[in-house]
């Protein structure tokens, strides 16, 4: 972690190299359980940018779970984001296929396997372009720059708890 954050502060969860977006940290270890075991159901947001545009069955799927890995996954909501987000071009930039369209679909989901949102859309035959987590609970990630970090006050927090 950057050197300007406080000791004793650790990642709540975690997002692969290859993932953007809202990552909390925290000094309260009980913190970490509470949000990310999935008998608690708490809600995590992605924007995820696909290939091509998924019909409503391909979508239908996702909400029902699928299987990966040899395990299904547990039911979440998916969407195809209307109207598209403008999202800042990526650093490195995400592969571009002149003739494959994309599309942005958002995802929410109350467990979180390693990459397995990434599993998910390739299962029903739209992989991913991009992933950006953008809610935690019912805190939005809102404008805050990539690579920053800040204190949330308390109806913040009381939004991260919510699901």
């Amino acid at each position: 972690m950057p050197g300007d954050v406080p000791a004793g502060v650790y990642p709540i969860g975690r997002l692969d190299a290859d993932s953007e977006g809202l990552l909390l940290l925290s000094d309260e270890p009980k913190l970490n359980e509470k949000l990310l075991h999935p008998r608690h159901a708490h809600r995590r947001t992605y924007w995820v940018q696909i290939e091509r545009v998924p019909a409503k069955d391909a979508l239908a799927r996702l909400w029902d779970g699928v299987t990966i890995q040899g395990r299904n996954t547990l039911p979440c909501r998916a969407w195809l984001l209307d109207p598209q987000p403008e999202v800042p071009p990526r650093n490195p930039p995400i592969r571009f296929r002149k003739n494959v369209a994309d599309c942005w679909i958002a995802i929410e989901l109350t467990e979180g396997k390693n990459r397995q949102v990434r599993r998910m859309t390739a299962a029903i035959g739209h992989p991913t372009l991009r992933l950006i987590r953008v809610q935690i609970g019912k805190f939005e990630v809102g404008d805050m720059a990539a690579g920053k970090w800040r204190l949330l006050n308390k109806a913040e927090i009381s939004l991260v708890l919510e699901s």
